[in-house]
């Protein structure tokens, strides 16, 4: 099983990026696919999450308004859309695949996934 993110990348404060997640291997269709981000010296954590077969999207309280999260499930693809980024946006951007759905009071826990990426980059300037 891989997880693949990309889509990372340098942009202005107030600028977009939109990350992918694609898996391979193995389909998460019946459990989750979430976004975490890590900033030097800070701990993992959590960004968005969707659940297969739950049409909410869950996203920490930091980057609503601003960021989407969406999924393709013919791809087994998951997105996150990040708009008016911020500098403290600035962080190294991993997903994370969960086989079996996780409660949604769980969905911000690490340790509610199995599978991980290898994380992508964002890097925004003032």
């Amino acid at each position: 099983v891989q997880l693949q993110a990309s889509g990372g990348g340098s942009v202005q404060a107030g600028g977009s990026l939109r990350l992918s997640c694609a898996a391979s291997g193995r389909t998460f269709s019946r459990g989750a696919l979430a976004w975490f981000r890590q900033a030097p010296d800070k701990e993992r954590e959590f960004v968005a999450a969707m659940r297969w077969g739950d049409t909410n999207t869950y996203l920490a309280d930091s980057v609503k308004g601003r960021f989407t999260a969406s999924r393709d499930n013919a791809k087994n693809t998951a997105y996150l859309q990040m708009n008016s980024l911020k500098p403290e946006d600035t962080a190294l951007y991993y997903c994370a695949g969960a086989i079996n759905r996780p409660i949604s009071s769980n969905l911000h826990e690490r340790t509610a996934y199995t599978h991980w990426g290898q994380g992508t980059q964002v890097t925004v300037s003032s």
